[in-house]
């Protein structure tokens, strides 16, 4: 099936229109709560909380003897809550750094999950099989259900955002004005937090424990080079999320032998990618567009300046001597002679330079600045 095929059939195909749906919203909701966690520099919390996550799973199981998804994933959700605890414990109790916290939670969590799953798989039960998919996802096994849950918790974050957008922005930027200004920062932080862990926790049955850090921190990033508004910034990553979920969905879709949640990272990864180079904000083609034209307006003012002191210093800028020094001077191309007669602040004739009143005015100017600049 190709992608074409794909689309005409994504409206009618129950299955494709549920995990392309499911994908959709959960890359709109992680993409929207990961610009928070990326703007608090806490890039590693994503990857933390998805292999904290697994020990619920596991626990889950063990207790219930079910593999219901629900149930699995209020596991998930309790444990990733537990370890994201932890490590605001560890950090504000203790001398250690976030990234080391983070380190330390991510590997005794996902170390004693690995312990309990194969734990599980060696008891003579057939039930556990399955439970390994949510080391790395399985999109297809979505359903409505799932859907209609993701899309409640989607809104559910999007209100209260709406409803403490203020303060969130507020606690993102400078967290001790907003104590000052009397809000409970500990609340907010609390609070966001916990939509970023039920966010990841949502995606594990999708892109899966591995790969779900991706899901949150990519559309975030390629979001954060298009704009310096937060506003701007959510509604972008909501947006590229989205979109990675569906052509993620479709191109998997459109192979055999493709897992959906790493095709879904790759393009988001490109979307990244893209950002980073083409964006006219940070993008490293226009920063070399803009790099090339400053250097190209500094040789523009190191040449003007350059026979100012020439005219000021030679009372017959004609005379041979002078032109020989102009001649030798190496801080110019014909190119750049050519720039300068095209701003009417030069006109050559053969050998002669001669400074128009525009251009001597100019370099007088840029001459002034210049010491001034060192006096």
């Amino acid at each position: 099936m190709d992608i074409q095929e794909y689309f005409s059939l994504v409206f009618s195909d129950y299955t494709l229109r549920t995990i392309s749906l499911g994908t959709a919203i959960l890359g709109a909701v992680t993409g929207m709560l990961g610009s928070f966690a990326v703007l608090r520099k806490q890039s590693l919390l994503g990857d933390a909380i998805s292999h904290a996550a697994l020990p619920g799973i596991a626990i889950a199981f063990l207790i219930t003897g079910s593999k219901d998804s629900n149930t699995l994933l209020i596991g998930a959700l309790v444990s990733g809550l537990i370890g994201t605890f932890w490590i605001r414990g560890i950090i504000t109790k203790t001398h250690l750094k976030s990234d080391t916290a983070l380190g330390l939670i991510l590997s005794l969590f996902f170390g004693f999950g690995m312990l309990l799953l194969t734990f599980i798989q060696k008891q003579p039960n057939a039930n556990q099989a399955g439970l390994d998919k949510y080391l790395f996802g399985q999109a297809a096994t979505l359903v409505e259900s799932d859907v209609w849950l993701m899309t409640i918790v989607t809104g559910i974050c999007l209100f209260v955002l709406l409803l403490f957008w203020k303060e969130f922005k507020i606690l993102l930027f400078d967290k001790d004005y907003a104590k000052t200004l009397g809000f409970n920062t500990k609340t907010i932080d609390v609070l966001i937090t916990s939509f970023i862990v039920l966010a990841i926790v949502l995606g594990l049955q999708t892109v899966g424990v591995v790969l779900m850090s991706a899901m949150l921190l990519a559309p975030a990033a390629a979001a954060r080079q298009w704009t310096n508004s937060l506003s701007k910034m959510v509604f972008l990553a909501a947006m590229f999320g989205a979109f990675s979920g569906v052509f993620g969905t479709a191109l998997s879709a459109s192979q055999n032998n493709l897992s959906t949640g790493p095709v879904i990272v790759i393009v988001a990864s490109i979307f990244v990618i893209f950002s980073f180079i083409f964006s006219p904000y940070r993008g490293l083609l226009f920063r070399q567009i803009r790099f090339i034209a400053n250097r190209r307006d500094l040789e523009l003012q190191k040449t003007l300046a350059f026979m100012y002191r020439i005219a000021e210093t030679h009372e017959n800028i004609s005379h041979p001597h002078a032109i020989k020094i102009l001649n030798n001077f190496q801080g110019f191309t014909r190119k750049t002679l050519q720039k300068l007669v095209d701003k009417n602040y030069v006109t050559i004739d053969g050998t002669m330079w001669s400074m128009t009143e525009k251009g001597f005015e100019t370099a007088s100017n840029l001459y002034n600045q210049q010491v001034v600049k060192y006096e």
